[in-house]
């Protein structure tokens, strides 16, 4: 399922998650117009399990740039989709600093469970997907009950129920995580391109890190009656 949207406001403007949408977005853009060489980019950026294990002081800074290198236009823009649609409300409840270290070691528990998985590929690994899945772990805790506006994913069912749908966060964010954990351990897995493992690990390190994080209790939004106001839990 695709989202669209989801309806909760924050208490504060979620600048962390400004910065990192504009980060992965600048330095597309940087490799759309030729200002970088892309080849050069995920050469040097790219996290690639067999060098990593080979030579783990020469790669470790690449456990960190591969998380704001993207593939293609789709590939960006849908991370920064989802960043944008979940993160906010995550960093609202952590904090801007801690929501940064937060997301930072998503990536990084995501980027050691795909190298876990294949120590020894050198494909190259790029992608903030990691670091989202996290990211997305702590909004389906923080937030289970959110309204989360979907693309309807069976086109036959645009003539009855449109081409929207609206679900509950945790069904939207465990559908996410069961489509991953099933594709990680097909067989063919890493033919596709896709690093899901990482797309697991990301995921189980957010919610590992979401209570050593957290200070402050999670606002939970009616998004239906706003008259009711903001409640604590």
């Amino acid at each position: 399922m695709l989202p669209i949207r989801d309806y909760l406001p924050t208490r504060t403007t979620p600048v962390v998650n400004y910065a990192l949408i504009a980060i992965n977005l600048a330095v597309f853009a940087l490799e759309l117009v030729g200002a970088i060489d892309p080849d050069a980019v995920v050469a040097r950026g790219a996290l690639v399990p067999g060098a990593l294990i080979a030579d783990p002081l020469a790669s470790a800074p690449s456990l960190v740039t591969h998380m704001f290198l993207h593939g293609g236009a789709a590939h960006v823009g849908g991370n920064m989709l989802f960043l944008w649609i979940f993160g906010d409300n995550v960093e609202d409840t952590l904090g801007h600093a801690r929501y940064a270290v937060f997301y930072l070691l998503c990536g990084l528990g995501a980027a050691l469970s795909q190298v876990a998985m294949s120590p020894h590929a050198m494909a190259p690994m790029i992608g903030a997907s990691g670091a989202i899945a996290g990211v997305l772990a702590a909004y389906g805790v923080l937030y289970p009950r959110s309204k989360i506006k979907v693309v309807n994913p069976i086109a036959i069912m645009w003539l009855f129920w449109g081409l929207f749908l609206v679900f509950p966060a945790w069904l939207v964010i465990l559908e996410f995580f069961a489509v991953n954990l099933w594709n990680a351990f097909q067989p063919d897995s890493a033919a596709g391109g896709v690093a899901f493992m990482a797309h697991v690990g990301g995921f189980v390190a957010g919610l590992v890190l979401l209570p050593v994080l957290r200070t402050q209790a999670a606002v939970a939004y009616d998004p239906w009656d706003r008259l009711l106001g903001p409640r604590r839990r």
